[in-house]
């Protein structure tokens, strides 16, 4: 999940999980999302600075957001990334956002498809969105498991990689990048030596989208990546949830001091997702902006630095957990303050918005002042 300018998340309310099943881990990580403050301290959206149009000299209705992002025409710069599967009800929340994703015109992705493809766990939770005519999909497995953790364990190869995108016909596989995340989870996966040279391997064979999980992507790493033939980068930096928080309140719950100890520590550890945006936009490839990513304002501020689409995970689950109804109306909330946005900017399209002057301030600038 990743995961601001919106209300803040109500957390006064309890979470919204009536009728889900909630006793597998990756659905404690959707309640743990749900209930607890697991946001970024800061909120470095807010740094990024639209100049005001006080004339577009358009009207309203002229607004085009529409675009395409890896050869596939979207409605809107608007990517729902990797959330969640491999539990029972999580069929309930991808059918809800895949059903919305085709009816608003977004891409979806699905969330890590280990559990289907290596272990054969509830296959169909990651495959109803299949049935869905989403215009661009993304199939998920994660960086740790293309090579192996421990001694005779299975390992995400082409075949594998294969399984993943035929179970939700994805048109581009993301392998996201959770090391963070995996040392403070307990028993977390924590060996990375050869991942690099696998992704490349598997980049050779399929279209390859790397994403962060909540700490962002610097440009070392993307240089490396883009060598190997990576098409692109979802740069999911800090500031959105924090995935060190969310493992944080698992390891509580299981008594596991160190990691809980390790999640508080490192709970904002990471690139800025603006910051990381900067930095990737250069290297000429598509940059997909995640991270705190909760409303249509900062869905137009990620296009003025150079995106080419912005991704949303938290920002959309607790609707997801709801309905399609629920769902769908987030979606169109989003892409109207897009639009909204780009009139007061004078963009009538996203080539426009693209060129939008913006002013950099607060921690940001300092990141990139460094």
């Amino acid at each position: 999940m990743s995961t601001g300018a919106g209300p803040a998340r109500d957390r006064t309310q309890p979470p919204d999980t009536a009728g889900l099943d909630l006793s597998h881990r990756k659905a404690e990580h959707v309640k743990v999302v749900l209930g607890q403050k697991v946001d970024g301290r800061y909120r470095y959206w807010d740094d990024i600075q639209l100049v005001h149009r006080a004339l577009p000299e358009f009207d309203f209705e002229e607004v085009d957001p529409s675009t395409t992002l890896l050869g596939h025409r979207l409605a809107a710069p608007l990517v729902i990334t990797g959330m969640t599967g491999g539990f029972p009800d999580a069929a309930k929340i991808n059918e809800n956002l895949a059903h919305a994703a085709a009816d608003v015109g977004v891409a979806l992705g699905v969330g890590s498809e280990r559990a289907a493809i290596l272990k054969g766990q509830y296959p169909e939770s990651y495959a109803c969105v299949a049935r869905f005519p989403v215009p661009l999909r993304f199939a998920n497995i994660g960086a740790p498991q293309v090579i192996a953790q421990h001694p005779g364990e299975p390992v995400v190869g082409a075949k594998e990689v294969r399984a993943a995108m035929e179970l939700i016909h994805a048109d581009v596989l993301a392998i996201h990048l959770n090391f963070l995340q995996e040392m403070v989870q307990p028993g977390g996966d924590r060996k990375a030596k050869g991942v690099l040279e696998r992704i490349g391997a598997l980049a050779t064979e399929f279209p390859v989208l790397v994403k962060e999980t909540g700490a962002g992507i610097s440009r070392r790493v993307a240089e490396q990546l883009r060598d190997r033939k990576v098409r692109a980068f979802d740069v999911s930096g800090t500031g959105g949830t924090s995935f060190a928080a969310v493992e944080h309140y698992r390891a509580l719950e299981q008594g596991a001091e160190r990691e809980a100890r390790v999640g508080k520590t490192f709970w904002d550890w990471g690139i800025p997702s603006p910051v990381s945006v900067l930095e990737l936009v250069p290297l000429g490839l598509p940059v997909i902006a995640s991270g705190g990513v909760r409303s249509g304002l900062d869905v137009a501020r990620a296009i003025a630095l150079g995106a080419g689409a912005a991704g949303t995970a938290g920002g959309v689950l607790r609707a997801a957990s709801t309905s399609y109804e629920a769902t769908r109306r987030e979606l169109e909330h989003l892409v109207h303050e897009l639009k909204v946005a780009m009139f007061l900017t004078g963009s009538r399209n996203v080539a426009e918005l693209q060129k939008a002057p913006y002013v950099v301030t607060g921690e940001s600038r300092q990141w990139i002042q460094h």
